[in-house]
């Protein structure tokens, strides 16, 4: 994706105001030489933020008629108000070693024998997964094949086919869950209701002498 930014001269909170006022979006641009403060065109930004890829994937920034390669980094937006008050983007190059959050697609899910044969639904208990590789390779999603998952299964990070190179950050956490069968809710139903309690066996009557 490709968007254009505009050099920024002033810098405060009384400008940066000044520039919200004018629809422009204040923000700067670090990392493979000196930082740049620059400004954007809100409608513009705020359409492409709505956009997947403008959050996982390596950007065209085009400033001062040179084109750069950069990810976002980070955004602010206003507490209430459809606003973007400011962002940040990182300059990157195919030796850039980065680590991103990036969304999961999951595929297959209705084709599951869970979900096909044995009527139970999948929870997606992960919807991204944060990642480490070069900028060159990173993808924009993850594809998650939820298409062999059977009744009382579930998808761990290491069950996902990674593209080469992309390694996934657990931070510690060995193998964490990324999807789980669940049983049809009558299943749970009857399982966490108590057992029938058995019937008292009949007094026995005092025999004749």
């Amino acid at each position: 994706m490709k968007f254009v930014a505009f050099e920024r001269q002033v810098q405060g909170t009384g400008a940066s105001r000044r520039l919200r006022k004018a629809g422009k979006v204040p923000g700067i641009v670090y990392g493979a030489g000196e930082p740049k403060m620059i400004e954007l065109d809100h409608n513009a930004l705020f359409h492409a933020m709505k956009k997947e890829a403008f959050h996982s994937s390596i950007l065209e920034m085009e400033l001062n008629g040179q084109v750069e390669k950069v990810l976002l980094r980070d955004y602010q937006m206003h507490a209430y108000k459809p606003q973007v008050l400011h962002v940040d983007f990182q300059r990157v190059d195919a030796n850039t070693r980065i680590v991103k959050k990036v969304p999961l697609h999951f595929v297959n899910e209705e084709n599951s024998p869970a979900v096909k044969t044995d009527k139970c639904t999948i929870s997606h208990v992960a919807t991204e997964l944060e990642i480490e590789c070069l900028a060159s390779v990173l993808p924009e999603f993850l594809e998650v094949d939820l298409g062999n998952l059977s009744k009382g299964q579930s998808l761990h990070v290491n069950d996902l086919k990674l593209p080469k190179g992309v390694k996934v950050v657990t931070h510690g956490k060995p193998n964490p869950v990324i999807a789980a069968v669940v049983a049809p809710a009558e299943e749970t139903e009857a399982e966490a209701a108590p057992a029938p309690a058995p019937a008292p066996a009949p007094a026995k009557g005092k025999g004749k002498k």
